[in-house]
């Protein structure tokens, strides 16, 4: 029987393995974009990034309302998703490396961490913080 995810073990969840966050943003049409984001939690909040000039970023600076899928695709499965609304901070490139080499840490060999984190906190990049404000998560959805 799957085992819904609140509090403490929905954050353990959002933090486990390599798991990446597809984050969903509105278009002024109306229409969904959705977007794969490397992210991290830090004080219950998901953090990641994003350039200043993506499409991502000008539909959140338009409208801060976001949703969120995080998965974990590994029997027997499960699932969060999460609505919440973001802040986008610019940030001075050496602060901004702190966060973009913390992300790296996440998702690639410890030896590349640096490496990814440097690549990625250059002036264009910006830190996205996310507050949930709901959530509906479940893990062992195939028991």
């Amino acid at each position: 029987m799957a085992e819904q995810l609140e509090g403490e073990a929905l954050f353990d969840f959002l933090c486990a393995g390599h798991r990446t966050a597809k984050i969903a943003c509105v278009k002024k049409d109306g229409s969904p974009i959705v977007s794969p984001v490397w992210f991290i939690v830090d004080h219950q909040q998901l953090v990641f990034t994003t350039m200043n000039n993506s499409l991502k970023y000008k539909l959140m600076t338009r409208d801060p309302r976001v949703s969120v899928c995080v998965e974990n695709d590994q029997y027997p499965y499960g699932f969060a998703t999460l609505q919440g609304s973001v802040h986008i901070k610019k940030l001075p490139v050496e602060e901004l490396l702190h966060w973009t080499t913390l992300i790296a840490e996440r998702y690639v060999p410890d030896d590349l961490a640096a490496e990814y984190g440097k690549r990625n906190a250059v002036e264009e990049e910006v830190l996205v913080r996310m507050t949930i404000e709901k959530s509906l998560a479940f893990e062992g959805i195939a028991n």
